[in-house]
Parts: C-alpha cells; structure tokens; sequence
C-alpha cells in the first residue's frame, strides 16, 4: 500500500521563470531539514535536476522504457543527488514527434508499476512542471491524483502572471472534483519596477495569497556555473535563508 503520509506537491510556472532552480533549492533545503525527497521533473528539456546532480544530465524515464524496455528496473530511473534527493526526469519525445504530455503520463505510469514511492519511501515528492499549458499529460500531475498540494512560480512580468491566472483557473476545476489544491505564489523577483505590489494585485484576481518573496539574486546564477544549489556550493550564501523560510513555509501550510 501506498504510505498516504507522502507529502505531494506539484509546483507549475511558465517556461524561464526559474521554476527549476526553485525547485532544486527547494529539495535542497528540505533534504537538510532531514526529510527524504523525491524531484519528479515534467518537462521534455529534462533539466530539472540538473542542480542536484552537480551539473549533470540524468537519463529520463522515456529514454529508458526506449532502451530497455521491460528491463527496466528502479535504478535505471531514479538517481541520488545532493543530500541524497532521489531525482527523475520523466523525459519527452524526439521533437517534432508525439506528444510531450504523453510522455509524462507514460513515466508516471512506470514508476508506479515500479513501485518507486514503496521501494524509496520519500517524505516529500515535488513534481517540477511546465505550466504555459495545464492539459494532457501536463496536467497529469494534479488530475491524476498524484500531487495534492500546488504551488505556481511567477515573476511580475505579465506573460508570468498571465500564465500563473491560466495555472490557478485549471486547478480549480481540478479541484472542484477532490484534486489537488493551489496552496499559494512563490514570487520569483526578476527586478522589475514595484514588482511585489504588481504580484500581490494580481494575486486578486489569480485568486491565492503569496508564499514566499525570491529576490534576484547573483548567488543563484554562480551556484548554477558550478552545477549546483546555492546549500552545496555556495557556504554563506543569504538565500539559503531564502528557501529555508520557503520550505519551512510548505512544510507547515
């Protein structure tokens, strides 16, 4: 049987908004804390984890079942990173080939024939997934049943929040037959002209409240060069802080 205390989050935003790096972070901090976390990326560029395993381009879900079939087993799929989350990438088609959210969905589909979450027995699994569409296989995260808590990642600009309003209107509809819930924004700082005051207008009508404010930050892009969080590669970094405060925060919602 599945353990039902598995806390389960998908986290949603517009490509190049950072979603990743946060995620990362995010895994990072809560693998400190001293919980056992499993990053599940659904994306097709397959770069989620990257930060986690010190730069490192991990095989995806799809590229395995293509290689090895009914072979394949756990460790074909899931990878130690950093502080010991166990990171997946679920991969996508050859582009111009199929469908990216298929892809998603066939992954999902193997880990649960595998029985990943029984065999890993993750405190926390975080679902890092492309928003500019919530349908399909992108989708499938929340309408599966697989995560039960949301959480969108925006900038100020306005193609971010546009698609944070797009994120937060399909939940609801998921979540008006016993989905998962949209727990809040995490504030991804771009440095834009009274950007807190923009979000927290538009968080009105996106209809959530703001979990955490991420300022830019020269830390998040020298922790990148070196493949990495900024809790493995950079010691005294202030946004260690930063994602402390944002973990304790989901942790507690």
């Amino acid at each position: 049987m599945e353990n039902k205390s598995i806390r389960k989050i998908a986290i949603y935003g517009k490509g190049g908004i950072g979603k990743s790096t946060t995620t990362s972070n995010l895994s990072a901090a809560l693998s400190g804390k001293g919980y056992r976390v499993m990053q599940i990326g659904c994306d097709p560029k397959a770069d989620s984890t990257k930060n986690l395993m010190g730069g490192r381009r991990i095989p995806t879900v799809l590229e395995q079942i293509r290689e090895k079939g009914d072979a394949l087993t756990l460790d074909d799929i899931v990878y130690r990173g950093f502080g010991g989350v166990l990171c997946v990438e679920s991969g996508g088609p050859t582009p111009g080939v199929g469908c990216a959210g298929r892809g998603i969905i066939s992954a999902f589909e193997k880990l649960e024939s595998l029985h990943a979450f029984e065999v890993y027995q993750p405190d926390v699994v975080i679902y890092d997934v492309l928003g500019d569409v919530v349908c399909g296989g992108f989708a499938m995260p929340i309408r599966g049943g697989y995560a039960r808590e949301v959480y969108i990642v925006s900038s100020g600009e306005m193609m971010s929040l546009y698609a944070a309003n797009n994120i937060a209107a399909a939940i609801r509809g998921f979540g008006k037959r016993g989905y998962a819930r949209l727990k809040g924004l995490i504030l991804n700082a771009k440095n834009i002209e009274n950007e807190e005051a923009i979000v927290r207008e538009a968080l009105k009508e996106i209809g959530t409240g703001l979990v955490q404010y991420i300022p830019r930050s020269q830390d998040i892009q020298n922790a990148e060069a070196k493949g990495g969080t900024v809790f493995e590669v950079l010691e005294g970094s202030s946004m260690k802080g930063v994602y402390d405060a944002l973990a304790d925060k989901i942790l507690s919602a």
